[in-house]
């Protein structure tokens, strides 16, 4: 029945209290669930997309003379199962215009009917018909074929035959389609053939069942039913362990090539990222809101000390006050986590679609528990963890006795807790940021993957060190004048009593705007709230940090995800000539004419040989090749984009060259570097004079190792010839990517291979960037938003609301309501200044953390934060606005007639 009453009394005349403190914790339980939806978002999505883009998910070669298996007998997951021919030829030759066209050696593929049609991402029709005899775009670009053309095919040790063209067709995924199945990662082929022939079955076998065993081999293309568990790890074990269990039933007659497999070892990766993220990005919020609900549940310390006083005095035990205290914390911590849980829910649905906290029901229900304990042990701590205290410690003549500022500073100030975890922090940050230190590592063919959660002490030891540090900085400017020197004279002790510190007039010096000719009367009176002041204020900035360092995070990554694709592409739209074919830099007019281009930038594309080493190179226009395309200055080394770009068009035989060749050649900048290039007239290789002039590491469209970057007017020059590889295509403002390309595509003919940035993001993007952190994002950004409402307006009207008493007692002595204001209006500066100041500080400190630490993220890393003004100050208006309506409400609680106010307290 007590505990009843009691409840009953604190919902009637503390609800705001009670309310605020279910509030706080369940913005921390909201924010754990959500965090769990978008992991098991995440990593769902992950699974699906990453087996969804594999055209093929087994290529079981079978060793020769061995029978072609029923598959789907022996494994019942199997859903198709088709035999593909591979052959090799030594060349093809076609006549066009007079003329005889030769290529290389080759492979020629025997596709089974219904091919396309049960692997639809291995094969796509551009011209003529979509099955019979195709040649890929590449070969028939080779060989100037069209529909209806002949070719003829060349057979090692067999007479050579001659076929029709029906079509030409497009190889999408020709890289695992002409893997050597079995073969480990660093022996796999360095690129797929170009030159390449499909036949219908029938026809290959015709051709090539005598062949030689080295020259023709069968391969079982199959494709998986895909009911993967959500987490790409666990997908990854199942489905590497079925395709060993596959090789180990047909006892040494076939090997499989586990695509999915590789597409999933990959997406664990991501997922570990995703796990770090939750870490660095959600974990701050959750203890953020748990701090701001102790300092909610300890802004009513004084009162309850009197309540419980009160209570004792009347003949209530300690096991009495300790049932209500454990009421009252049981109330708040259930009402928050309920209400936490809803609005979870409700965010899971919004951003990602679902309600479910994790993958499979019971990760929902685990997550969903995680999150209410939390809850409930916040309340814990924050509520009936200080009412054992103070029913221990405090007696009954001490908590009716009036508190006045604590005699002594806090134990973590005085030894210096602050500076000693920003010092952590800095060596933390060194160890994990040299030497290329890896967060998360996935070895190459093994099922597990490790993550590094030191690497998480750096940014956490940063956020809570920052704090402490804006709190002790509030702490030490609102601090009372020193005591007067026992022993000093009459004179000498007067003098120093009214000697102002520097400390203190440097305060009053700033409140005198806000306050005016009560500005030390004010200064004076905040000092004695200085510690209440100071853990707002610091609660404050680590609101500011936490939105802050999550909006810069999201950004940058958004920024450089662009940069990715854009890196691999080119431009908005990249026109690649066909090999060997002559392309004048004039086709620059052509491209232009069509519809929404706005520039185009001619890129030369050739192979030089650096000593044996064979490398592409690239011949830029140094002065037009920033209009198209964007070069960051992480792409280079030694200096910025724009002064690499600089020293080629300085000087004409420059070149830029990759780290390594400067590691192997021992290169000194001025160097004379010769290198073999292609004749033009003569098809020969001669040696060309280069100087070297700096580091390139990254270039649109080159490749990922050692390539070059030159002057294309040099190259030509030296060459004798001017043709272009690529042309890179920017388009104007409001005109789409892939319509660019279409549009290009039916200008140019089949012979161009044409990829626009929107197509590349998503295949050259990582699972986690095709999840896309918009989701998380949202989760973050707008519970930053809440906590930092929740820490400076409501912190702020809280504390008002604890000291209607002075206000009343101020009102009694006389005081105008515009003498009031100046108390109230002069928090609110002290606070808001602190809170923007260590803010803006630690949330820089903190995003170039993240930035750095969470490097695997980034691809390329970025040379540069990007910041979102637009979302910072959203930030900024809705704190200084939630302060402004605290100083308001306070004000008009103010204007109550004194009397009535302490009556009522």
């Amino acid at each position: 029945m007590l505990v009843l009453m009691w409840l009953r009394g604190l919902l009637a005349r503390r609800a705001a209290r009670l309310i605020m403190t279910a509030a706080g914790i369940a913005v921390a339980v909201a924010l754990l669930a959500s965090l769990g939806t978008f992991l098991a978002s995440a990593k769902s999505t992950m699974t699906q997309r990453s087996a969804s883009r594999v055209a093929v998910d087994w290529q079981v070669e079978l060793q020769h003379g061995a029978a072609l298996p029923d598959l789907r007998a022996v494994a019942p997951h199997i859903t198709e199962a088709l035999p593909v021919g591979f052959a090799a030829t030594s060349g093809l030759e076609s006549r066009a215009q007079g003329q005889v066209l030769n290529t290389g050696p080759g492979q020629v593929l025997g596709l089974p009917p219904g091919y396309p049609a049960a692997f639809p991402g291995e094969l796509r029709a551009l011209t003529g018909r979509p099955d019979g005899v195709l040649l890929a775009q590449q070969t028939a670009a080779n060989l100037h074929a069209v529909p209806g053309s002949t070719v003829t095919i060349h057979r090692a040790g067999l007479t050579d035959t001659t076929v029709k063209v029906d079509g030409v067709a497009d190889l999408p995924e020709a890289d695992s389609l002409f893997q050597k199945v079995g073969a480990p990662v660093g022996a796999q082929p360095q690129a797929p053939p170009d030159n390449v022939v499909l036949l219908p079955a029938a026809t290959w076998h015709g051709l090539f069942d005598n062949a030689a065993r080295t020259q023709a081999h069968t391969q079982v293309h199959v494709r998986l039913r895909h009911d993967l568990p959500a987490d790409p790890a666990a997908a990854y074990v199942q489905d590497s362990g079925a395709a060993r269990n596959l090789e180990a039933r047909l006892a040494g007659a076939g090997l499989v090539g586990d695509n999915l497999g590789a597409a999933l070892g990959a997406a664990r990766e991501d997922a570990a990222y995703a796990q770090m993220l939750f870490l660095f990005l959600g974990v701050p919020g959750a203890a953020l809101a748990a701090m701001l609900t102790a300092l909610v549940a300890g802004s009513g310390a004084p009162r309850r000390r009197a309540e419980q006083a009160l209570l004792r005095t009347r003949g209530a035990s300690r096991r009495t006050l300790l049932s209500l205290a454990l009421a009252e914390a049981t109330v708040a911590g259930v009402a928050g986590a309920a209400a936490g849980l809803a609005l979870a829910a409700l965010t899971g649905r919004l951003a990602f679609g679902t309600t479910r906290f994790g993958t499979t029901t019971g990760t929902t229900v685990l997550w969903g528990a995680i999150a209410a304990v939390t809850g409930l042990l916040i309340a814990a701590l924050t509520v009936l963890l200080p009412a054992v205290r103070d029913a221990r410690t405090v007696g009954v003549v001490t908590a009716r006795r009036a508190i006045g500022p604590a005699r002594r500073d806090p134990a973590w100030l005085r030894y210096g807790l602050d500076l000693w975890l920003l010092a952590g922090s800095g060596l933390v940050f060194w160890i994990t940021g040299r030497n290329n230190y890896s967060v998360v590592l996935v070895p190459e063919g093994l099922p597990t993957i490790s993550v590094s959660y030191w690497a998480f002490a750096g940014p956490a030891l940063l956020w809570l060190g920052g704090g402490l540090l804006a709190w002790r900085v509030v702490h030490m400017l609102l601090a009372p004048r020193r005591r007067p020197v026992p022993g000093l004279s009459d004179d000498t002790g007067k003098a120093e009593r009214n000697a102002e510190p520097l400390r203190r007039r440097l305060v009053t010096g700033l409140l005198r705007p806000v306050a005016g000719p009560l500005s030390g009367t004010v200064t004076a009176t905040l000092g004695g709230q200085r510690n209440l002041l100071a853990r707002t204020m610091a609660l404050a900035a680590l609101a500011v940090v936490f939105a802050a360092s999550t909006a810069v995070f999201d950004a940058t990554y958004r920024q450089q995800a662009v940069a990715d694709a854009q890196l691999t592409n080119g431009a908005d739209v990249t026109v690649t000539e066909s090999p060997g074919a002559y392309v004048p830099p004039a086709q620059e007019k052509t491209i232009a004419a069509a519809r929404g281009v706005s520039t185009v930038e001619p890129l030369q594309h050739r192979f030089a040989y650096v000593g044996s080493d064979l490398q592409d190179l690239y011949g830029v226009r140094t002065s037009t090749i920033t209009r198209t395309t964007q070069l960051q200055d992480a792409y280079f080394s030694g200096g910025t984009a724009h002064d690499l770009i600089s020293r080629l068009a300085q000087r004409p035989d420059a070149v830029l060259v990759s780290q390594e060749t400067v590691h192997d050649f021992q290169l000194h900048p001025g160097d004379l570097l010769r290198l073999r290039l292609q004749d033009g007239r003569t098809k020969q290789y001669r040696n060309v004079p280069f100087h070297y002039a700096g580091v390139v590491k990254e270039f649109p469209t080159a490749p990922r190792d050692s390539f070059l970057v030159a002057n294309a007017s040099y190259i030509a020059r030296q060459t004798g010839t001017d043709t272009v590889g690529s042309f890179l295509v920017g388009t104007q403002n409001g005109a789409s990517p892939p319509a660019v390309a279409s549009a290009l595509r039916t200008r140019l003919g089949p012979q161009a291979q044409i990829t626009d940035l929107q197509t590349t993001r998503t295949v050259v993007g990582s699972s986690l960037t095709a999840v896309d952190l918009g989701g998380l994002t949202r989760i973050e950004l707008g519970y930053a938003l809440a906590l930092v409402t929740f820490a400076t307006g409501l912190l702020l009207a809280l504390g008002f609301t604890e000291r209607r008493r002075t206000f009343a007692l101020v009102r009694t002595l006389g005081a105008r309501p515009r003498q009031l204001g100046a108390f109230v209006w002069a928090e609110v500066a002290l606070i808001l200044t602190g809170a923007a100041a260590f803010g803006t500080l630690i949330g820089w400190a903190l995003s170039h953390m993240l930035v750095k630490v969470l490097t695997g993220v980034f691809d390329p890393p970025p040379d540069h934060l990007a910041v979102p003004w637009a979302y910072l100050a959203a930030v900024a208006s809705t704190a200084v606005a939630a302060m402004f309506a605290a100083a308001l409400i306070a004000l008009h609680a103010a204007r109550r007639p004194p009397l009535s106010v302490l009556r009522d307290l």
